[in-house]
Parts: C-alpha cells; structure tokens; sequence
C-alpha cells in the first residue's frame, strides 16, 4: 500500500507486485528515494488520465534511471482508477513517470507485442482510497506551459510525498 500526498489531498494505491514486479520495484525505488517529492501532475486530461511523475514545478524534467520492461502483458487492463507506467513510444522506455486512469481506457491495453500500440500500458496497481482527490485534479483547469502545448494545470499540482504505508486510515462517517 502507498499513500501518495498531494497537495489536493491523499491517494492510497494498492500495488500488484505479483503480477507486475518489475514496474512495482521500479516505483518504489524512486518513492523511497524522494524522487517523487516536489514533482508535478503535468498531463491532465479529463476524459482520458493524470500523469505525473516526471517534472519539477518549474517543468524540468527530472533525470530518471534506464528503462523498465513494459509488462503490460499481465493481464491487467487500465481501468479508472489504475495506476500505469507512462513510456515514450518505444514499448519498453517507462522511466519515472505514471498515470491514474481516470475512466476505462481499453484502447491501452495490451494486445500483443506486434509495435508500440499493440504492446500497451503497463498497470502495476489501483487507487483504493483517494479517487476523490483524483477527480478534482482531473477537472482542474489546464493551458499550454512550456515545453508542452496544452493540458498542464494552471496551478501546479505537487506530489509531496510517495509512502509505502502499512494500512488505510479510518474513514469516519459524514455526520
């Protein structure tokens, strides 16, 4: 389990280390060693995901570690609510960077290993609290920054901190 800290709110992620080893320890060697900390969600689209991982608040991109293999030949389909590996088109480049599905996106979904868009998008986990929070970061609006032309929030949204947590914290009912 994993709570990531924004400063929108909490997002507890539920990884599946089983199914996708290389992608979970790939994540989490970058949360416990900080690289997440002071990053953005630079990619937010709406109908579609929010990505993060990858820039600091002035949109430099953070030096990363070689590339993963892509997994997403685990039978895992990106679902909203799941968590992916973001990659370059090159089927095996994920680095840093992920995306929260924000609604069933099945054409990222692994068909075969023929090209790039075949190969799909590697999910390595869900969102099992917090969804809250991740639709209010996939509404807020967005503009052209460079270097991107379009779909980074006007207001940074800053990932704080990615910690691996033993359990959810008690929700307490609405009063």
């Amino acid at each position: 389990m994993v709570k990531m800290t924004t400063n929108k709110g909490d997002i507890y992620l539920k990884l599946y280390d089983e199914k996708s080893p290389d992608s979970v320890t790939n994540f989490l060697s970058y949360a416990n060693e900080g690289f997440y900390e002071g990053t953005i969600f630079h990619r937010v689209i709406s109908t579609f995901m929010i990505q993060g991982g990858g820039f600091n608040e002035s949109l430099e991109r953070k030096p990363t570690k070689d590339p993963i293999q892509n997994e997403a030949n685990n039978g895992l389909k990106n679902l909203r609510g799941t968590i992916a590996m973001a990659r370059l088109p090159a089927p095996h480049s994920a680095t840093s960077q992920f995306f929260i599905n924000v609604q069933d996106n099945a054409s990222l979904n692994f068909t075969g290993e023929q090209n790039s868009i075949t190969w799909g998008y590697a999910v390595f986990g869900e969102v099992v609290q917090g969804m809250d929070v991740v639709d209010d970061i996939r509404f807020t609006p967005t503009a052209g920054r460079m270097p991107f032309r379009k779909d980074v929030p006007v207001e940074n949204i800053v990932i704080e901190s990615v910690q691996v947590v033993e359990q959810l914290p008690e929700v307490k009912p609405a009063s």
